[in-house]
């Protein structure tokens, strides 16, 4: 990418800057590393954790009110990619498993396997702060409640699946592969959704070939609980799908959204309480969306597509 975007890139919070150095630049392992570990001590990372009260949870509940509960305020740490491993975060994630319960009052929030969307996240985090990983319910689950089409829908009396819901399931999946290295059933299921999405270019209704939702090629971040192509291109990317023709129209939507100075823009941010505001509003360039974009067109295209 252009070299003013790459430093404007880098001059920013650890958990914009490690991932900078690990998918754009690609430096070597310790740098990356050591970059990664300020992420629970500096900046955002260190803010949310500090926000943390000490029976465990944040803002006032556990799923709601959106987005300073603890469900998002724990899927905003797991976009700064913090190390779980790090004193800090594995000490903070200990309070939540010890103390935070979520639909109902003996039930602990990483035993929660209920509504499927939910229970997507929840998986997620579970894997990737590895709380009690082996023991986790969501697993099971997603699988039983897989539809036929591939996909996932958190109403169970609809007939089709959900775009938001599969994101979700599809999410939490790959978290739990990576810290147990999976199993073909797991891979399987995963396979089938990831059909359910390019069968749809990743936008479309199948019955009525219509795009679903104009919401969904705006770049937002962070997502929430929403689906949009973005984010359904950087889950791709990170599952390591290889690329498929049917990605095409969403990879150049977000080509369109690239501003001449090689940057691209926040366009919505979801409503709700946040802890603090990382960003300028809508419209104002984006570093969170300008990486993620970065490494989709990187995986998409090649690097050296990605920068034209």
């Amino acid at each position: 990418m252009a070299d003013e975007a790459l430093t404007w890139l880098l001059d920013s919070d650890p958990s914009i800057r490690w991932q900078v150095l690990r998918d754009l630049t690609e430096d070597d392992e310790r740098t990356v590393t050591t970059e990664r570990s300020r992420v629970a001590h500096e900046g955002w990372g260190a803010r949310l954790l500090d926000l943390q009260a000490a029976d465990g949870g944040w803002g006032e509940g556990v799923y709601s009110p959106k987005w300073t509960s603890t469900t998002y305020t724990l899927l905003l740490l797991r976009h700064f990619g913090p190390d779980p491993a790090d004193e800090r975060v594995a000490d903070a994630l200990t309070l939540v498993r010890d103390r935070v319960v979520m639909g109902g009052e003996s039930r602990p929030f990483f035993s929660y396997a209920t509504e499927t969307c939910v229970t997507g996240m929840v998986l997620a985090l579970g894997s990737y702060f590895r709380i009690d990983v082996e023991a986790l319910p969501q697993p099971g689950q997603l699988l039983d409640r897989q539809r036929e089409d591939g996909g996932w829908n958190c109403h169970v009396a609809s007939k089709r699946s959900s775009f938001h819901t599969t994101i979700s399931a599809l999410e939490g999946l790959l978290e739990y592969e990576r810290a147990t290295g999976g199993d073909t059933t797991i891979e399987e299921a995963r396979a089938k959704a990831h059909e359910y999405l390019l069968t749809r270019r990743l936008m479309y209704s199948e019955r009525t070939g219509e795009l679903v939702n104009p919401r969904w090629l705006l770049m937002s971040f962070p997502p929430r609980w929403h689906y949009d192509v973005l984010r359904a291109l950087d889950y791709l990317r990170d599952a390591g799908v290889e690329r498929d023709p049917r990605c095409d129209e969403a990879v150049d939507v977000i080509v369109s959204k690239r501003r001449e100075d090689g940057r691209w823009p926040l366009q919505n941010r979801h409503a709700g309480r946040e802890h603090f505001v990382m960003e300028e509003g809508p419209g104002k360039p984006s570093r969170w969306n300008t990486l993620r974009a970065s490494r989709v067109l990187g995986w998409y295209r090649g690097r050296d597509l990605a920068t034209g």
